[in-house]
């Protein structure tokens, strides 16, 4: 029996290793799984939480050790795990730091792949695409998993869930600085996002799904022409359909989910549950049906909803939202930001939010995105001590499971 939609969660929120002293990146995952387990594996069962490794040796995947239905204490689970990781990284001198990008690591020099399990996947990525690059090698996020059970209820959260992505960065945004410069985009991991496959643009399209809404069609518009062009790189047929598509929000039909993946980590789970509380909230509420027609839903090409997560990448809350038509299938009837839009969805949905999470939520909608607290944390000054300052207190936050508050 499968699970029905909204009624069990995968959440995975990722963390770069760093040296304690000077918070360059440390490619050490591999000795955190012999401290903590005697051996190196790709992954660690440690009770309702799992550690894995990613691609590159500095990141470390925190994970629901399978689907949970209980959110509202999740956050306090995570820290134990963070807290018992930076325990086991003192004798190496390294501990965990957040946020979606490290803001001087230079990947074109300091990035290296893990070796371990899974390394000829790993090897083969990188001779395709060369994994030195912010686009591979820095870019830390929250991947949730939402389930369906059926043709039907795909449907309706694919619908749902291409709707909503274009405004889900202006909550999230924490990548702002890359190799020590403002990029110009308060979420520069999506700006990279975008083209780090340009080698085989059919794995990330437009980031915004296809207008595909049952498993058929899904196969025939998205998995065949990713195999098809994947072909010739992948002799060997080693490359699952599943990993090799890259959009903002994946079908995962091997375990009946769709991932959403364009949410930047936070600086502490407290802020990643929370946002993943609203955006489960915002899809219940447009899988209902209340405010808009699953038939409207449906009629939005990825084209148009691109172009509204191209101007919110860059400006996050603060995204003039132009667009009446998009408006309207929230119910705002005249031009607003970004951060208003979420302000107006928040209202809408804060009676089915728990009291902590709500305080949460609106902490981050005052205060806005961590992007925009980090570059008012910096005032300007892009110094490397400066942005270890920052960085620094980012650091302790997760550790703490504390908003950042420049």
């Amino acid at each position: 029996m499968g699970y029905r939609l909204f009624e069990v969660f995968g959440i995975e929120l990722e963390y770069m290793l760093v040296q304690s002293s000077n918070l360059k990146i440390n490619p050490i995952v591999d000795k955190l799984m012999i401290l903590k387990n005697g051996s190196i594996t790709s992954d660690v069962s440690n009770g309702e939480i799992e550690w894995s490794n990613e691609l590159v040796a500095h990141v470390v995947e925190l994970k629901t050790n399978g689907p949970t239905d209980q959110l509202e204490d999740l956050d306090l689970l995570f820290q134990d795990n963070i807290k018992e990781i930076n325990k086991l990284l003192l004798s190496e001198n390294s501990k965990l730091m957040p946020t979606a990008s490290h803001p001087l690591m230079d990947p074109d020099k300091e990035m290296k792949l893990w070796e371990h399990n899974y390394s000829e996947i790993y090897s083969l990525y990188n001779k395709i695409f060369d994994c030195r690059g912010h686009g591979w090698s820095n870019l830390q996020s929250m991947h949730l998993n939402l389930p369906f059970f059926g043709d039907e209820e795909f449907e309706k959260l694919h619908a749902a869930i291409r709707i909503l992505l274009p405004i889900i960065p202006a909550l999230s945004a924490s990548s702002p600085i890359f190799e020590g410069k403002h990029t110009g985009f308060l979420d520069a991991r999506m700006q990279v996002y975008k083209t780090n496959q340009k080698e085989i643009p059919e794995m990330t399209g437009k980031v915004i799904p296809e207008q595909v809404f049952n498993k058929l069609d899904y196969i025939k518009e998205i998995f065949d022409p990713i195999n098809k062009a994947i072909q010739s790189y992948d002799t060997d047929n080693i490359l699952d359909k599943h990993f090799l598509n890259s959009r903002g929000a994946i079908a995962r039909f091997d375990r009946n989910a769709i991932e959403i993946r364009v949410i930047d980590i936070q600086e502490c789970p407290k802020a990643d549950i929370a946002i993943a509380v609203l955006i489960i909230e915002t899809l219940k509420l447009l899988v209902s049906e209340e405010l808009v027609s699953l038939e409207d839903q449906k009629q939005w090409h990825e084209d148009d909803l691109f172009s509204i997560f191209n101007d919110v990448i860059e400006k996050a809350e603060n995204t003039e939202l132009a667009d009446l038509k998009y408006l309207n299938l929230f119910d705002m009837n005249e031009e607003c930001t970004a951060g208003e839009l979420w302000e107006l969805i928040f209202q809408r949905v804060k009676d089915n939010i728990s009291t902590k999470h709500k305080q949460s939520i609106e902490f981050i909608l005052a205060n806005g995105s961590l992007s925009t607290r980090i570059l008012k944390g910096i005032s300007g000054d892009y110094s490397v001590s400066n942005i270890n300052r920052i960085y620094s207190e980012l650091s302790t936050c997760l550790d703490e499971n504390s908003f950042f508050k420049p």
